[in-house]
């Protein structure tokens, strides 16, 4: 008589499948400095693109740049006027820490970059930095308030972005520049009083997904305040959550959803 005989009809579970078998997505490796400044490249007038998707845009206000792999103090930004959802990879400028144009066609907002440089300057393990005017941003910073953990992806912030407690109006100096980079520390972020979020990371990926993410934070946390008296995360937990959750590694992959959406969707951004 046989064992445990299987229910008729019913066939046994198929074997799972090993785990080195399963595709699962990594940052690139490049062998060149030739082939990592063309993905980075890509990677930025994506993000640019998405950043139109999402609402990030306001006139010709905001940046997001990219370290040039081979060439010391210069950095890959979106041209002066050229609306986000049009930008291409190879509309892309190329300018040194003073902000001079040393490759591309078109001029660059000197008053957000005169930000961006200083960032990079001071942290030379970033490789990319994302500002723009966003709503809910705005609205943050206008109130002066951090991101708190209210809920589980806003705790990737937690006690990990700054606040910038100043306005001076329209950045146009290295020192204001500078000043910023100092408030923004070691960290992953920075809120900008009375001005909007600023967001880096090791990848274009990653610093843009930060963007996103810090910007529909700060539409959650406005909404649940106006609703009535949201309850924080206690720190413990909100720790043990930035833990996991708040890598650039962790960034860049949540991110690659949106950067396949892209791509796939308006493919001449690559040319």
């Amino acid at each position: 008589m046989t064992e445990n005989p299987q229910p008729p009809g019913q066939r046994p579970a198929p074997a799972p499948i090993p785990v080195d078998r399963l595709h699962f997505a990594l940052p690139p490796v490049h062998a060149t400095p030739a082939e990592e400044r063309q993905h980075r490249k890509e990677r930025l007038a994506g993000a640019l693109r998405l950043f139109a998707r999402y609402g990030c845009e306001e006139g010709v206000s905001g940046h997001i740049s990219a370290r040039d792999p081979e060439f010391e103090d210069c950095y890959w930004v979106n041209p002066f006027g050229v609306p986000f959802a049009r930008v291409t990879s190879g509309e892309l400028v190329m300018v040194n820490g003073e902000g001079q144009v040393v490759e591309g066609r078109y001029h660059v907002n000197q008053a957000a970059f005169a930000v961006h440089a200083q960032v990079h300057r001071a942290r030379p393990e970033v490789v990319a930095v994302a500002h723009t005017h966003s709503v809910h941003g705005r609205a943050l910073a206008a109130l002066g308030d951090l991101i708190e953990p209210y809920t589980q992806e806003a705790c990737a912030f937690f006690e990990d972005h700054a606040l910038f407690d100043a306005y001076t109006g329209v950045i146009v100096d290295a020192e204001e520049g500078r000043r910023i980079a100092a408030a923004l520390g070691p960290y992953k972020a920075v809120v900008l009083r009375n001005h909007g979020l600023l967001t880096v990371g090791d990848s274009v990926d990653a610093a843009a997904w930060w963007f996103l993410s810090m910007e529909r934070c700060a539409e959650v946390q406005l909404a649940a305040r106006a609703a009535g008296k949201p309850v924080p995360i206690e720190r413990r937990d909100a720790v043990a959550t930035r833990d996991q959750l708040g890598s650039d590694l962790v960034a860049w992959i949540n991110y690659q959803p949106l950067w396949h959406q892209i791509s796939g969707s308006e493919p001449e951004l690559l040319s």
